[in-house]
């Protein structure tokens, strides 16, 4: 990102760029501010004049007519930028486009945004080689939490830590949610300056994932009743009940890598990198583990990926083999297996 920063900050502008990665939040930000940039770089053309602008999106783009189009000099302008996005030309092979990234018009900017690469590939060594790259990962805790209290402090707001956890329990480490929903929060608490839970609590959306572990900690305390309600709720929502199964199973899966880390002794930020989670959310993870033993986990895996296979292959209704494996293992009586 300060690659970025500093080319705009001087104008000394690359002819390739390529962003990729998960936080598509930021990665439009960058984006959007390259190709501002790229526009208003000298010449007649305008911010909001795409003559010489063009986008292209999907794995349909054709690099035949992106060289064609890269070879056509920019009308009145410095330079005629590209933008392609979603191609998929990182992830397939592409011989012709990347043997052309090393030798670009002078005149043309190419900016790929993707969500994936294969660093493996002829384009992305080229991309690298000739251009600048990108990755925009998904932000740590400490940086989300930076980010989130200047934003409220330039609107004049306060927030505890305790409460900012709350707030990001609810709406995940995604920084377009995150923004969203930090809107709403401003605009709700207008007219005072200390954001409380309650008003987290009153106006923020809590993810699928959230009632996903909500869930799995009703069935930790076999409370069926609870553990069937939030898998209504999510039915009411629309989500595809395979979707919630597979979610479930992912809980249960970091769970289990969680009580074996743990048991070894394992700090909480190496736990976290290795179960794919945000650091806040080990600790409440690791005690929601500790609600089952090894050997439940391990059969919950099992059993849920039989009732997988049994949706697939017709020989049960999707609801109903979320609601048998709910039934199952948030029961009272449920069997549990020695650690």
């Amino acid at each position: 990102m300060k690659t970025i920063d500093d080319d705009i900050r001087t104008g000394s502008f690359r002819q390739i760029y390529l962003l990729y990665g998960p936080e598509d939040y930021l990665k439009k930000q960058y984006r959007d501010k390259l190709k501002t940039a790229l526009s208003d770089g000298g010449g007649m053309m305008s911010a909001g004049d795409d003559m010489n602008l063009t986008v292209y999106e999907g794995k349909e783009t054709n690099p035949r007519e992106v060289i064609d189009l890269a070879e056509t000099l920019p009308f009145f302008a410095e330079r005629r930028v590209i933008v392609i996005e979603k191609s998929g030309f990182f992830k397939n092979a592409c011989e012709e486009l990347a043997e052309y990234l090393g030798q670009v018009a002078p005149q043309t900017c190419l900016l790929f945004v993707e969500e994936e690469v294969d660093k493996r590939s002829k384009m992305y060594k080229a991309a690298k080689k000739y251009g600048a790259v990108v990755e925009f990962a998904a932000q740590n805790e400490e940086l989300l939490t930076r980010w989130i209290v200047t934003r409220l402090k330039k609107e004049g707001k306060n927030i505890t830590g305790s409460v900012l956890q709350l707030f990001l329990g609810r709406t995940g480490t995604d920084m377009g949610n995150i923004d969203r929903e930090l809107e709403k929060l401003v605009c709700y608490t207008m007219g005072r300056d200390v954001i409380t839970a309650e008003d987290v609590n009153a106006v923020v959306t809590e993810q699928t994932q959230n009632k996903v572990f909500e869930m799995v900690n009703a069935i930790a305390e076999h409370n069926q009743r609870k553990a069937l309600d939030l898998y209504y709720d999510l039915l009411t929502l629309k989500e595809p009940p395979m979707l919630i199964l597979y979610l479930i199973s992912r809980q249960f899966l970091i769970l289990f890598h969680l009580r074996d880390m743990s048991a070894k002794g394992f700090d909480n930020k190496t736990m976290a990198q290795k179960a794919g989670i945000p650091p806040f959310a080990v600790r409440r993870s690791v005690m929601q583990a500790k609600g089952f033993t090894a050997e439940q986990l391990k059969q919950a895996l099992c059993d849920a990926a039989e009732l997988e296979e049994a949706v697939k292959t017709g020989k049960m209704n999707d609801q109903m083999a979320v609601e048998l494996f709910l039934v199952r293992y948030s029961a009272a009586t449920a069997r549990r297996g020695s650690v």
